[in-house]
């Protein structure tokens, strides 16, 4: 067939190329689920990762000096499988398992109320339900038309049981100037350097928090 290696050097290189890719695959997989061994989620926990590079995600992680570009909530389904309450794209859920492996080098931070009584997945559930199919908020404005990841992890929480998570911070405050560029063009030329917003470190940042893993 002609869309086959020919000669020994090119199948040799093919199979150097598989091999990598086989490895690749091999190593995130086992790694998410060293993950899934280690941690022992409970509902209402608060996931971090950093997600493949890109312009967007070197911005999030660049501006805000954190390694976290995105973050979710942790939940089970109505059939007890783990999954992630999620704005990416869309509010959505997302299996715990495909969520980890989704992250750059399948690596997951956990932080969770030191209240075990904050993480009421009775009200929860309602909260997040509440804000399902709404789309990704790419200005990272105020509003709750459109949300971003760790909006939607502080809304759940504020509707839910009345506390709020995090710490807002201004863009003005936080590292913007060497991402200026890149603001500009999504922001149709404005910089909102007094625009409000929560970032995923900041939502580290609750006192009402702790890493548990």
């Amino acid at each position: 067939m002609k869309f086959l290696p020919r000669g020994k050097w090119a199948w040799f290189r093919l199979s150097m190329l598989l091999a990598v890719l086989l490895a690749a695959v091999v190593h995130y997989h086992v790694y998410g689920l060293l993950h899934l061994l280690r941690y022992s989620p409970r509902e209402g926990d608060i996931v971090f990762q950093s997600l493949p590079r890109g312009d967007l995600v070197d911005a999030i992680e660049g501006i805000t000096q954190s390694p976290y570009s995105h973050c979710g909530l942790v939940m089970k389904s109505a059939t007890g499988a783990w999954i992630v309450n999620e704005s990416i794209g869309m509010v959505r859920e997302t299996p715990l398992a495909l969520w980890i492996m989704r992250g750059r080098g399948a690596r997951v931070a956990v932080w969770r109320p030191l209240d075990a009584t904050l993480a009421d997945p009775v009200k929860l559930r309602p909260a997040l339900a509440r804000y399902a199919g709404r789309p990704y908020d790419y200005a990272y404005a105020p509003g709750d038309d459109q949300i971003y990841c760790s909006e939607l992890v502080f809304l759940a929480y504020r509707d839910a049981v009345g506390v709020e998570l995090g710490v807002w911070e201004k863009l003005g405050d936080l590292n913007w100037r060497p991402f200026e560029g890149f603001i500009r063009a999504s922001e149709g030329g404005k910089l909102p350097l007094d625009r409000p917003m929560i970032s995923p470190v900041g939502v580290t940042r609750s006192p009402l928090l702790e890493r548990v893993y």
